[in-house]
């Protein structure tokens, strides 16, 4: 190939052009994000929210995008829904199988879909991946190659961890039952709760005079309930925020250590938007030029595009681990920097062979360096490690970083080559913002409208959507880095956020809020069909159609074949995770790791 473009690029798709044609789901977000990069295109920009939802709307079901020009050789991602023997046709079809639904309507005690369309958003992030990964493996050395990804492969992705612990030796820790934020105050104000500490969760609710033995009682649950996507507090928690304003639990929250947050409408986000892009870039040592990156002869062509390259993480929880995850998964040798003694969420249960099925889900595969951050010592240790490293990438708390001498300039003179990575809440993009975690930042950002169609109460869906989409943004934004990279010699700066992933899930949503428009899916949007022996979703495009039939006395097979007869799109709805690894809809693409655990497949394939 001819040697890419290096001359006054400052985004990594600079004097490259694109073409992109299939789900308009799907390609509105490749779309968004190849114009955020730098790319350009003559179509002109599509919603895919609100110009159709069936599976072919203005675009075929299946469809590519390509990548020309900046001296790369053309790169082309093929995004599908999933295999056309699968049946699985869109959105709501995908959520049904891949157990998305299942996963997010724990809290409600039943499978439900969610209103936003989270499987085609992840599908777009995880093909521009694709398309980054390739141009950074042609950049080193490698051939060209085209990439190929689908929305069951993201969907599998999204409950890897469910599905994990779903196959693990041993039951869950907390009770999978019914239940979960948000709560309400006196005055009608729906609200969203946060402390990782027992002791300010118990200071908390003793100070709106809660009975001692429920918020005894409710701290497992609310502690686990990122694990397990419920969390079925006594119902006395409930009773006791009724009883006070909203007023008097912010005070209680302030004094004692919690974080409360009210849950923000769609328009009142939209109304606030600045418009920024999920992620930034920038040099890290402006004007002056660093080494290549490492070049390894047929590495990039026999292995990952990623083959050769070594990332740092030092990362907590799901958002940085899944996105370093990415990587390894591109071909990147990753190392973990756990402190003394282990990551403690190793002993998470619940564990296949020992070791926590959740953690597994993030971080096989990965090398792991015990250093104690705290200590100059091993601090020093580091830098050496980041001295031969590519990425350093992690999730501290704001501020950490810099306070341990470990921030993008720190480490720039122990390395001017590397890509620094910060997986953050809020990106510094929100003033006052509460804790930066999955759920403050979906009760911030009006998600808890977003899931739920009109109608509903607004509820934050308890499945970690954004640290996983932050997960899946944190990767992007580091090829995206690693390409800067290529292209320009200096070494990059990249910074993504749960603030970032939220404004991607809910772009459609808040372009109609901004237009004046009900952000909202309509009334009973996405809710599974009973059957007599179990559930279906129906595409979204034929749902009206099947409600019109009576299938409540028949089998779930039988209502299919009869929607089928009709000319109407629908599938079983998975209510176990366990039973993807018999489901013929998935056949092959469930594995087992050396410890048992259960493994989704690489959401992409590379030829």
């Amino acid at each position: 190939m001819a040697s890419p473009a290096t001359t006054q690029t400052v985004r990594p798709l600079d004097t490259l052009r694109f073409d992109t044609s299939g789900p308009p789901q799907i390609t509105s977000v490749i779309a968004d994000h190849l114009r955020l990069l730098g790319a350009r295109t003559d179509r002109p920009a599509q919603d895919g929210a609100s110009t159709g939802i069936a599976a072919g709307t203005d675009g075929p079901p299946t469809g590519g995008t390509t990548l020309t020009g900046g001296g790369f050789d053309p790169a082309h991602a093929t995004a599908t829904w999933a295999d056309p023997a699968s049946g699985l046709t869109d959105e709501a079809t995908v959520q049904a199988a891949t157990g998305i639904m299942a996963v997010h309507g724990r809290r409600d005690g039943g499978p439900r879909g969610l209103a936003v369309d989270y499987a085609a958003t992840a599908t777009g992030v995880l093909a521009v991946q694709g398309l980054l990964a390739a141009l950074v493996g042609q950049a080193r050395g490698g051939a060209a190659r085209a990439v190929t990804t689908g929305a069951d492969r993201a969907g599998l992705l999204a409950v890897s961890q469910y599905l994990a612990a779903a196959g693990a030796d041993e039951g869950e820790a907390a009770e999978l039952a019914p239940g979960g934020p948000p709560f309400t105050s006196s005055d009608g104000v729906l609200f969203e709760l946060e402390t990782l500490d027992p002791g300010a969760w118990a200071a908390f609710w003793k100070a709106l005079e809660a009975p001692a033995d429920a918020l005894r009682a409710g701290w497992r649950p609310f502690q686990f309930r990122y694990a397990t996507a419920c969390a079925p507090f006594p119902a006395a928690l409930h009773l006791t925020a009724r009883s006070h304003s909203w007023e008097r639990i912010r005070r209680a929250a302030a004094a004692y250590g919690t974080e409360v947050c009210a849950l923000r409408p769609l328009a009142e986000r939209a109304a606030e938007h600045d418009g920024a892009a999920p992620w930034s870039l920038a040099p890290s040592a402006p004007g002056r030029l660093t080494a290549r990156s490492h070049r390894l002869p047929g590495a990039a062509h026999s292995g990952g595009p990623l083959a050769g390259l070594t990332v740092l993480e030092a990362g907590r929880r799901i958002q940085a681990p899944l996105a370093a995850h990415l990587l390894g998964l591109l071909g990147a040798d990753v190392i973990r920097i756990e402190p003394p003694g282990g990551d403690p969420l190793r002993g998470m249960p619940p564990a296949c062979s020992g070791i926590s099925a959740r953690w597994l889900a993030l971080n096989r595969g990965k090398r792991a360096v015990e250093i104690d951050i705290k200590r100059e010592g091993d601090r020093r240790r580091l830098r050496e490690l980041v001295a031969g490293a590519d990425v350093f990438l992690h999730n501290w708390a704001p501020g950490k970083a810099a306070e341990l001498g470990l921030d993008c300039a720190d480490l720039a003179r122990a390395n001017p080559a590397l890509v620094y990575a910060y997986t953050s809440g809020w990106a510094d993009r929100i003033q006052d913002a509460p804790m930066g975690t999955d759920f403050m930042v979906q009760a911030r950002t009006g998600i808890g409208e977003a899931v739920r169609p009109e109608g509903e109460a607004p509820a934050p869906s308890l499945m970690t959507l954004l640290d996983v989409l932050g997960g899946l943004l944190g990767a992007e934004a580091v090829l995206a880095g690693l390409l800067l990279r290529e292209r320009t010699g200096h070494g990059v700066r990249v910074d993504s956020s749960l603030l970032g992933a939220a404004d991607t899930l809910t772009a459609p949503a808040l372009r109609r809020a901004a237009r004046g428009e009900n952000p909202r899916r309509p009334a009973g949007f996405r809710h599974p069909v009973p059957t007599a022996d179990g559930l279906l979703a129906a595409a979204d495009a034929d749902a009206h159609a099947v409600a019109l039939h009576d299938l409540g006395g028949l089998s779930t097979t039988e209502a299919l074949a009869r929607l089928r007869e009709h000319g109407l799109s629908a599938t079983a709805v998975t209510t176990e995770l366990s039973d993807l690894h018999h489901d013929p809809r998935f056949t092959g693409s469930i594995s087992r790791d050396a410890h048992g655990a259960p493994v989704v497949p690489d959401p992409w394939s590379f030829v």
